[in-house]
């Protein structure tokens, strides 16, 4: 316990507290009149918008891709399963790059989605699009173990009792997995929040429109405010504590209802 203690200290506590003690100096007023700016309002707003918009969006779609990657089997199988793991080892700034080429006014998507009027690259849609593509992973690899070991027999004893599969799936199958789920989607939305080198090249970083919080505290960096690039990163850290705990209360409670 000391030794666990010491290095969460170490690693986690100490960089944190520092970022709060920087942001004290401002004082009470200071803090609030950077937190106030529109310029500061709308990037955290967008940050976790985005990321909420990403993480939810994941959590459906990384269910499913689990439950077709363990309930079937097709040819390319393992080289599928094999790719979900790529945003891992893809620097993020090439994919910011890839995903920008991709669908931007004369990328292969962007070309055909403009002239509907759907503009994907240099709006808030674009950082969507980033954040599902680094986050999805995290849903997968949280949801599919999770699937593999669930027991299929439940779903057939529901079957001979006259239940439709969507019924099954609906009533024996999502509700043991909504921890795994509520799992995924925090992971998702904190890498999300952060995530910085896929974002920039694809949002087009207009101040109030489609600039991220992470990019408006290297700003400040650069700057040399270093009590304000804190005083934003200190609004970041509460804003996603308050999230994560959340989530984190509510699968505890979904974990003891399954246990009753």
């Amino acid at each position: 316990m000391g030794v666990t203690l010491f290095w969460l200290g170490l690693i986690v506590l100490i960089p944190l507290a520092g970022v709060f003690l920087r942001a004290a100096g401002l004082g009470v007023e200071g803090i609030w009149r950077i937190w106030s700016e529109p310029r500061v309002l709308a990037a955290l707003r967008l940050s976790f918008g985005t990321a909420f918009a990403a993480a939810a969006f994941n959590t459906l779609m990384g269910t499913w891709v689990a439950w077709v990657f363990v309930r079937y089997r097709f040819p390319g199988r393992r080289l599928f399963d094999a790719l979900i793991d790529l945003p891992f080892a893809l620097p993020t700034a090439v994919a910011g790059i890839a995903l920008t080429a991709l669908y931007g006014g004369q990328g292969w998507v962007g070309r055909w989605l403009e002239p509907l009027g759907l503009k994907v690259a240099y709006t808030p849609l674009g950082i969507v699009v980033a954040l599902v593509f680094v986050g999805l992973p995290f849903v997968v690899r949280i949801v599919q173990p999770v699937l593999a070991e669930a027991e299929r027999e439940l779903e057939e004893a529901a079957a001979t009792l006259g239940a439709s599969r969507f019924q099954a799936i609906a009533r024996v199958v999502v509700p043991a997995l909504w921890p795994a789920m509520l799992t995924g989607f925090a992971l998702a939305f904190a890498r999300g929040v952060g995530e910085y080198g896929s974002v920039i090249f694809i949002a087009g970083n207009l101040p109030g429109a489609t600039e991220i919080a992470p990019l408006l505290i290297t700003i400040r960096l650069e700057e040399f405010d270093y009590a304000g690039a804190t005083a934003i990163a200190a609004a970041m850290l509460l804003l996603s504590f308050a999230v994560l705990l959340l989530v984190n209360t509510l699968q505890a409670r979904l974990q003891r209802r399954e246990r009753r």
